[in-house]
């Protein structure tokens, strides 16, 4: 495993930047699946109050010291502007789930000295793995893409 994925899956507070009020959308299940892994989520959204009755942050610098990560499930038209707040509130670990990524986007990453993951999927990393991502993690495994 990547060692950016390692430092990434070993802190246990992650923001999420993505969840929203609209329970079907992936960012909200990948939530409570992380829950579920015993991670810690903190959401961040500028236009929510609660998300499943937890409290949400309008951004990223409020949440500086509560979190180790972000995790970032938005479509990539909105990813500059994450990745750079990211980098101003001191966030290093910052993960584009698959679908959230750009060459540009990667770009800007390595410009802005962030450790970015992306172009792979979250609940395929953070232990316990079950379920279809560990298939997936096999397969992955496999073809050399782990």
């Amino acid at each position: 495993m990547d060692q950016k994925i390692q430092d990434f899956v070993e802190g246990k507070r992650i923001a999420i930047v993505g969840a929203s009020s609209v329970a079907e959308k992936f960012g909200n299940a990948a939530a409570k699946e992380l829950i579920e892994r015993g991670y810690e989520v903190i959401y961040v959204h500028p236009n929510a109050d609660e998300i499943d009755g937890q409290p949400v942050y309008p951004n990223l610098a409020s949440v500086k010291d509560k979190a180790d990560a972000v995790w970032v499930c938005i479509p990539k038209e909105g990813g500059e502007a994450v990745l750079r707040e990211a980098a101003e509130a001191g966030f290093k670990n910052v993960w584009l789930q698959q679908g959230a990524s750009s060459p540009e986007l990667i770009t800007l990453g390595e410009e802005l000295k962030l450790d970015l993951t992306s172009g792979k999927c979250i609940l395929m990393y953070a232990e316990p793995v079950g379920s279809i991502h560990k298939f997936h993690q096999v397969i992955w495994k496999l073809i050399g893409q782990y």
